[in-house]
């Protein structure tokens, strides 16, 4: 019997992060920290062709290396899951694409993926409407397609080269991932991130990015493929947080992805001020980050923190974070997305475990679900051995664990700590109920929870990172 979404932390991993495959991530857990997870986010584990699993090669499928569905199906009895649809893309490998590019007319996924000639008027965009395009990669989101027949011409492609876009308003398009969202509800999914869903709306002649209301057809489509299931929709995307409160105003879940840098300026200057606000304004029904598989996100926090102020707060997290260099952030490192900051989310606070934990309270405290990175949860260091071997940004912030090096992980104190803060957060009822804060001064913070009788009391001083946790007004030593 599957797991249903619960209130209960979050773990984010790969299949391969924490051990070797799906076994070893079973056995790992259980063994270490079955208290302290709830939910398990198993990062994309299907064949893919690149970016990490996040260019599918087939939804039916778990990638050999990590195990089988079965695997799966255990994980799904133990924790409440999370799965990833790329909805915006599938990969360039994929049988759907090399039909396409084999039979090109003939193909009955002719019409899967969206082809300049048609989209355009004339063919090809204008200069202006390349310019309107929201885009995060320096070049035109095209990628040329070779037919079998020697014929050429340009198919839509957002991201990588392997990861070639779908034409979502297609039939073709609405059956393939109607297919696949019911596939994975077969296989003890709770609920489904879709990845890069902003970027599925496309229109001529607008940014081709949240384009309204196409994005309400896309997302109404997609829930009612998945009602019969019970499973829930996680909208994935990076930009100004009222694009969050537009998703929650529609009763959506949303990522709450502006935490992570009010937090790193909370905890750098001493001041609550910008924090306080955002945890008054936030969406509810949400998931809250610190870190995830990707960078600490710098675009969520426009207009929550002031210009000036997430330039400073960017500039020094290479100023006070350690092993972080802005050179990690460039081409010289497969890395030109100038919208985060490439960095573990303890580096980022200078490895100070006092630091870290009163941040990982402060998530838990914060409204909605927390998630917790695996390589956040064992409070890890920059990889740069790993940086320097791939010479990829983002694996500063993916290191491999083993066995081994877990065991001795978790006696760490800042991480035996962690562990006891996530199985008070997933054991106290309080966290059920209303959030509030209370009025304190301007480099502290009181959050107050309760529900039903019960009452649990976060008091953080942010200028000596120390904290204090009250459950029904007698302290708790966590």
């Amino acid at each position: 019997m599957k797991k249903k979404l619960d209130n209960k932390i979050m773990l984010i991993t790969y299949s391969d992060s924490m051990g070797k495959n799906l076994k070893d991530l079973e056995r790992i857990l259980s063994a270490y920290f079955k208290k302290a997870i709830g939910g398990l986010h198993i990062l994309p584990f299907f064949p893919s062709s690149g970016d990490r699993g996040f260019a599918p090669i087939d939804y039916t499928k778990v990638d050999t290396a990590f195990g089988d569905w079965s695997d799966v199906k255990r994980l799904a009895e133990e924790y409440y899951l999370m799965f990833d649809y790329m909805i915006n893309h599938i990969s360039a490998q994929s049988s759907y694409y090399k039909d396409f590019l084999a039979n090109k007319e003939l193909s009955p996924y002719k019409d899967l993926f969206i082809r300049y000639k048609d989209f355009w008027e004339g063919g090809e965009p204008t200069e202006e409407q390349v310019d309107a395009i929201y885009k995060r990669k320096p070049r035109a989101p095209y990628v040329d397609a070779f037919f079998a027949d020697g014929t050429t011409e340009k198919v839509w492609c957002t991201f990588d080269e392997e990861q070639i876009d779908i034409n979502v308003k297609s039939e073709a398009a609405k059956n393939f991932i109607r297919s696949n969202l019911v596939g994975m509800c077969e296989h003890g999914v709770a609920i489904i991130r879709l990845d890069a869903f902003a970027y599925a709306t496309k229109k001529a002649g607008t940014s081709c990015f949240f384009v309204e209301p196409d994005v309400w057809e896309l997302l109404n489509e997609t829930t009612k493929n998945l009602q019969p299931y019970e499973v829930e929709i996680l909208p994935e995307i990076h930009e100004h947080y009222t694009m969050q409160l537009k998703i929650a105003e529609k009763d959506y879940y949303v990522y709450d992805f502006a935490l992570p840098m009010l937090l790193i300026h909370a905890l750098y200057y001493g001041k609550t001020e910008y924090l306080k606000n955002w945890l008054e304004i936030c969406p509810r029904k949400q998931f809250t980050t610190l870190d995830t598989h990707d960078g600490i996100g710098v675009v969520d926090v426009k207009d929550l923190l002031p210009d000036d102020e997430i330039s400073r707060t960017k500039e020094d997290i290479f100023k006070f974070g350690a092993n972080v260099k802005k050179v990690y952030n460039t081409a010289a490192y497969n890395n030109l997305d100038i919208y985060q900051v490439n960095c573990t989310y303890y580096s980022a606070l200078g490895d100070d475990d006092e630091a870290y934990l009163l941040a990982r309270a402060v998530q838990f405290f914060a409204p909605g679900i927390p998630q917790v990175y695996y390589v956040g949860l064992l409070a890890g260091k920059n990889d740069l051995k790993l940086l320097e071997e791939t010479k990829v940004g983002r694996n500063i912030n993916r290191h491999y664990y083993t066995e081994e090096e877990i065991a001795e992980e978790v006696k760490r104190p800042v991480v035996a700590k962690l562990l006891k803060l996530m199985e008070f957060r997933n054991s106290c009822k309080a966290f059920d109920g209303s959030f509030s804060m209370r009025e304190c001064a301007d480099h502290k913070l009181h959050i107050v929870r309760e529900f039903d009788g019960c009452t649990a009391e976060l008091l953080a001083d942010f200028k000596t990172k120390e904290y204090k946790i009250l459950v029904d007004g007698h302290r708790e030593l966590i």
